[in-house]
């Protein structure tokens, strides 16, 4: 962890950080000033803090904190990890649900019924269980 370094260092910094790192590791760096745009960018994730952020520190970053508690980064984490875990349920279902549906159309057993709750019905599901993601209260 670095601090108190002037924009060219931190550029160098960052430079120097990602040629160490390995395989699927991320580089993230956090910053609020118009000094740290350059570096938000270059790294393989830039967080900005909003609240007091420069416009240009805000634009340049992959993800904005609208307020200045770092803290907050790991629930943005864990709110990422609990969408993306419902996005893969999601897609798995759907696909299932239409695979069984084309396997049993083909043999004749599925009905015009069963084709329809594979297309509305798969749909319906997918979107109460996407619900799930507005509750981050315990997060």
């Amino acid at each position: 962890m670095y601090s108190e370094l002037l924009p060219g260092d931190k550029v160098q910094k960052v430079e120097e950080l990602l040629l160490e790192k390995e395989g699927k590791e991320k580089l993230v760096f956090v910053g609020d000033g118009i000094n740290d745009a350059p570096v938000l960018t270059r790294a393989d994730i830039g967080i900005a803090m909003g609240a007091m952020g420069s416009d240009a520190a805000i634009e340049a970053a992959d993800v904005v904190l609208m307020d200045d508690d770092p803290l907050k980064i790991s629930k943005a984490i864990k709110i990422s990890q609990k969408c993306l875990r419902i996005v893969y349920q999601n897609i798995i279902f759907a696909l299932a649900i239409k695979f069984a549906c084309l396997g049993l159309g083909a043999l004749g057993i599925a009905n015009m019924w069963f084709a329809i709750f594979a297309d509305v019905g798969v749909m319906i599901i997918a979107v109460l269980n996407a619900v799930r993601a507005l509750r981050v209260q315990n997060l």
